[in-house]
């Protein structure tokens, strides 16, 4: 009998702690505050070496929200904790740009060299675009470490651009009526509209179509000039496209781009707002890797920029302002063994970064807006002397969701 009652009383002193750990539980619950933090990698080079410095401490930063400090809540640096990559290599294939280039097996070699070498986590998946005539995209890899697969994409983009009017297989098994040959299904068929109000009060419209193109329209204020790019697959869609996949195949991975062409890209001023917005938002990091222009686009780009600029289209440097904007590098590349070295210069000045953060406060609401960031950073040499830093991030962010407060 006394050992039933011992038993049974050991059994309500645990039903009991049971209970009131249930029960804190259950409060803990009625009151939920969703902490949010502003994460941003910075890149900080010598001035004189343009090398990276990986030595500096939490106390060599400053981080400025909209011209006002923030306490610096988490730090990591080069050697510490990082996420992987998920790098995502663009490759424009037009045949008067960086598509005659890759004809060359040299330089596909020493970029495959360069990707072979990326550390156990990080991957990288390729897009080639721009090909042939109808410009179309497709995807040559998908996100994968093995040194075969990267080979296997790359000597593609050389039989592409060595023969640019065959069918390509890829492109053919990705298309819509390849997976549904129903005649009824129309592939000029619009799946979706967007319309971007830019902040001079022109608008964008991009209707995607269901094969997979573009159509791009711009109309000012006033509503009497409307200029129609037609149907093509632009630096945007090729964005939205790497942005989206990376977010649902790597979502743990930082994304990261590298977008390689003769730095010719026609998009409106509106759309490449709106597509540095999509980077902003999803913390990606841009690059571009940008090949000699043809001898007649020298002579006529000046022509023709102020012309385009007239219609509101940029022609030449929106990759380099996508990549300065969102903290990545832009590297221009003349000589065969400069694509190794250029595109080893972009993959280890990401892995070379330092990981900031800070913590909004509760009461911090979503205003919808880009918060512009900039990130100082001071520091002695061995001489006591102040050291000439370069400090590349990205330089804004949009909060992702309000606080979220509950009671019950």
């Amino acid at each position: 009998m006394y050992r039933y009652r011992l038993n049974l009383l050991l059994l309500v002193i645990i039903a009991t702690l049971a209970s009131v750990s249930i029960h804190a539980q259950e409060v803990e619950d009625t009151v939920r505050i969703k902490t949010r933090v502003v994460f941003l990698d910075a890149l900080v080079k010598d001035k004189k070496t343009n090398l990276p410095i990986s030595n500096l401490t939490q106390e060599n930063f400053e981080v400025l929200d909209n011209g006002k400090p923030r306490p610096i809540s988490y730090f990591t640096r080069e050697g510490q904790a990082r996420k992987p990559l998920a790098l995502i290599l663009v490759l424009d294939l037009r045949e008067d740009g960086a598509g005659r280039f890759f004809k060359e097996p040299e330089i596909l070699k020493a970029m495959e060299n360069e990707l072979a070498k990326l550390p156990a986590g990080d991957e990288v998946a390729i897009m080639a675009m721009n090909i042939g005539e109808d410009e179309q995209s497709v995807w040559l890899s998908e996100f994968t470490n093995d040194r075969a697969k990267i080979a296997a994409a790359l000597a593609r983009v050389q039989q592409i651009c060595e023969k640019p009017h065959e069918p390509v297989p890829e492109l053919i098994a990705q298309k819509p009526a390849a997976q549904n040959p129903d005649p009824l299904v129309n592939p000029r068929e619009v799946v979706s509209t967007e319309t971007i109000k830019g902040r001079n009060g022109a608008t964008i419209t991009r209707k995607t179509l269901r094969d997979g193109t573009v159509n791009v329209q711009r109309t000012n204020k006033k509503g009497d000039i409307t200029v129609d790019m037609g149907d093509y697959y632009d630096l945007s869609a090729a964005v939205r496209d790497a942005t989206r996949k990376a977010q649902m195949l790597r979502p743990n991975s930082q994304t990261s781009l590298v977008w390689v062409s003769d730095g010719i890209v026609p998009i409106f001023f509106e759309d490449r707002d709106a597509t540095e917005e999509i980077i902003i938002r999803d913390n990606a990091i841009f690059n571009s890797l940008t090949v000699e222009l043809r001898t007649l686009l020298k002579f006529l780009l000046p022509v023709g920029k102020p012309i385009a600029g007239w219609v509101g289209l940029s022609l030449y440097g929106s990759a380099k302002h996508l990549a300065q904007r969102s903290g990545g590098e832009a590297v221009k590349v003349g000589r065969v063994k400069d694509y190794g070295a250029g595109l080893s210069r972009i993959i280890g000045n990401l892995t070379a970064r330092y990981s900031l953060g800070f913590t909004l406060a509760e009461d911090e609401s979503d205003d919808g807006r880009m918060h512009q960031l900039e990130v100082r950073v001071q520091a002695k040499d061995d001489k006591g002397k102040k050291r000439k830093l370069q400090v590349s991030s990205r330089q804004g962010y949009y909060m992702a969701y309000p606080p979220i407060t509950q009671k019950q």
